[in-house]
């Protein structure tokens, strides 16, 4: 498992209605360009991760799940549109987009992920591991 030493960090939405902190080890970020990912965001999507019992969402009055697939569902501010979460069925693990944590975040990025569905009007030219699809060392491996 790829995981920055982060502990104890905060973090929400634009508007301030979905709100969380997260008490452990974080994934390093892994950047994905998948079309789901770049649809719900605008571009493609930077996220970490943490175990789900490391995470307590202090706010929610704006938390909403959309399922996006047969096996996760996202999570977002239903008030001011924000993509917070991407969470799988089996609940693990819960990814968090690293934009909506507070900085500083003590986080660096891992690599791409799906770059075969990148869209045509950037490049990805950071000299960072990039994978077609999901890369074993890219995904998240929290053993509860």
């Amino acid at each position: 498992m790829s995981t920055a030493p982060t502990t104890n960090v905060t973090g929400g939405c634009l508007c301030g209605a979905v709100m969380y902190e997260v008490n452990g080890p974080l994934r390093r970020v892994v950047y994905c360009h998948c079309e789901q990912c770049r649809k719900t965001s605008g571009h493609f999507v930077a996220a970490t991760a943490c175990k789900s019992k490391h995470l307590t969402v202090s706010v929610d009055d704006g938390l909403r799940w959309y399922r996006s697939s047969s096996f996760a569902q996202r999570g977002f501010c239903r008030l001011c549109g924000a993509s917070v979460f991407w969470r799988p069925d089996h609940e693990k693990h819960i990814s968090i987009m690293a934009g909506t944590i507070d900085s500083p975040t003590g986080l660096n990025a891992y690599g791409h992920i799906f770059v075969a569905f990148a869209s045509d009007y950037y490049s990805i030219d950071d000299g960072l591991p990039q994978h077609d699809e999901s890369s074993q060392e890219g995904r998240t491996h929290f053993e509860e």
